[in-house]
């Protein structure tokens, strides 16, 4: 491929060389560049790759793009082209989608963003669009799916920009019509999702998260980033019930959808005076079967059918109606949407595992204060005996984390039963004296059991009829991370353990 064609969607400075070259791979990593690669430096959080142009040079690189004053002596020596641009990540994000045939254009791309809901939600447009025959990929935080049957566990939310293009291009391969993705924040910020033009972009609601170091700076800053994505698509879907819905309406350029629950708007009349549909649920009803518990609601607008999701909690209502604003675009067909709906399962959010139809036993990913207290008010809703929570905090991460889960789960459950989660180099029993800390801030019983599996046989044991068992904080994940090592263990397989081992 000529550099020429990788940049020429790029405003550009050619600093040396010629762009009228042959390049082969695009990279990011300065270990892997070999001869005729192009490599661009991106300034990290930890490293800058500016500091290794002479190296990737010497290497063999045929094109460099930096963002920053460089010496250009080594690379002026050895002929290497040296462009300038703005940003060298949002020039990234450019650089992959022509690498690889601009696949986006060949897909209907579907992004989703918010601080809760984005990974069920995904779950469930992919679900309804498989349904009636689209082929859907998608991307997020617990697996890419490809569509060919291959599924990529994921390590962030939102990949690299180079890592978005490639599996793009590999689901156009595999005959996908769509892709659904998550959009974190910190995707937006680094611009991995620039380069195309999001069809459809979802907002499902914004709560204070990921302030922080190496994260966002102030509350106005994640705001903003979420913001972004709303400008970069050709049709946005918005919660009108939530707080923050103004905030992105104010800053969005694209066509405007809204959801929402009848009677609970929160959005500005004069931000939403040209909606081209809404979608909105009235007689919102939770249920509860043999080991099931779930949420029904008739919805009205674009489309008038019953809804019923065999998934916990008013968040359900947001997420599948946001799931149905999109799906709308592609089909009308009421059977197949009400049907996908109804069998709605996502790994680790709010997973029911069936162990006795006396109580509802179910694994979740709620690993901050915030999560957890959404997760059980939710829970405190329906009908109930007890709910017991047993979680535990990860090491080497904000200790004020473990005092506030800790009194949230005491304050909230009738039991909790603190455990160990990814310790990772400090002591168990330190993290867990830490969460003690904040459980007796509240009045909640609570007992201590380090061994995970132990904890979990535990709160099987001792379940009796109409209980909510609430496994938190791991969720999707299938690991434990101790003194630096990674050792396998998911909480499915320890429960199918322990009710061979109970004869359950």
């Amino acid at each position: 491929m000529k550099l020429k064609k990788l940049i020429e969607r790029l405003d550009y400075t050619i600093l040396t060389g010629d762009a009228d070259i042959e390049v082969n791979a695009l990279l990011m990593d300065s270990r892997k560049v070999t001869d005729g690669d192009v490599f661009v430096c991106i300034t990290g959080a930890i490293r800058d790759a500016h500091d290794f142009l002479d190296d990737v040079c010497l290497k063999g690189a045929a094109a460099v793009i930096v963002e920053k004053n460089v010496d250009l002596t080594k690379a002026g020596e050895l002929g290497v082209c040296v462009i300038r641009v703005a940003s060298t990540r949002y020039a990234l994000a450019c650089m992959a989608a022509a690498y690889y045939g601009y696949p986006a254009e060949k897909l209907k791309t579907i992004g989703i963003t918010g601080t809760k809901g984005k990974t069920t939600t995904t779950y469930m447009v992919r679900s309804v669009l498989e349904g009636v025959g689209i082929k859907c990929g998608l991307i997020g935080t617990i697996e890419t799916i490809i569509g060919d049957g291959t599924t990529i566990p994921s390590e962030n939310t939102t990949p690299e920009s180079l890592l978005v293009q490639e599996y793009f291009a590999r689901m156009v391969e595999s005959g996908c019509q769509a892709v659904v993705m998550e959009v974190s924040s910190q995707g937006l910020m680094m611009d991995r999702v620039a380069g195309f033009t999001f069809d459809f972009g979802v907002f499902t609601n914004l709560s204070a998260d990921h302030i922080g170091p190496n994260e966002h700076k102030d509350f106005d800053d994640y705001v903003s980033c979420k913001a972004k994505l709303f400008n970069n698509c050709r049709h946005g879907i918005f919660n009108v019930d939530d707080e923050h819905v103004n905030d992105m309406l104010s800053k969005a350029s694209c066509d405007i959808e809204t959801f929402g629950v009848k009677n609970m708007c929160k959005a500005n009349e004069s931000l939403i005076t040209k909606v081209l549909s809404k979608l909105e649920a009235d007689d919102v009803k939770l249920f509860t079967k043999p080991g099931v518990l779930g949420v029904s609601y008739n919805v009205s607008g674009k489309i008038d059918m019953p809804v019923e999701i065999c998934v916990p909690g008013d968040f359900s209502v947001y997420n599948s109606l946001a799931a149905m604003a999109i799906c709308l675009h592609f089909t009308n067909d009421k059977a197949a949407i009400e049907g996908a709906l109804a069998n709605i399962r996502v790994k680790g959010r709010v997973e029911i595992v069936p162990v006795k139809e006396d109580y509802t036993l179910m694994i979740d990913y709620a690993h901050n204060a915030m999560s957890l207290e959404s997760l059980l008010k939710s829970l405190e809703k329906y009908e109930h005996n007890r709910i017991i929570t047993l979680f535990g905090c990860g090491g080497n991460r904000d200790r004020n984390r473990r005092f506030e889960m800790g009194e949230i789960s005491s304050r909230m459950s009738d039991l909790t039963v603190v455990t160990s989660d990814n310790p990772r180099d400090e002591e168990p029993m330190a993290i867990i004296e830490d969460i003690i800390t904040g459980v007796k801030k509240a009045d909640g019983e609570y007992v201590t059991i380090p061994d995970r599996k132990e904890a979990i046989k535990y709160a099987i044991e001792i379940g009796q009829k109409g209980d909510i068992i609430v496994l938190a904080g791991k969720g999707h994940e299938d690991y434990q991370i101790i003194k630096g090592t990674k050792y396998h263990m998911d909480e499915r397989e320890l429960i199918a353990e322990i009710k061979e081992e109970l004869r359950l």
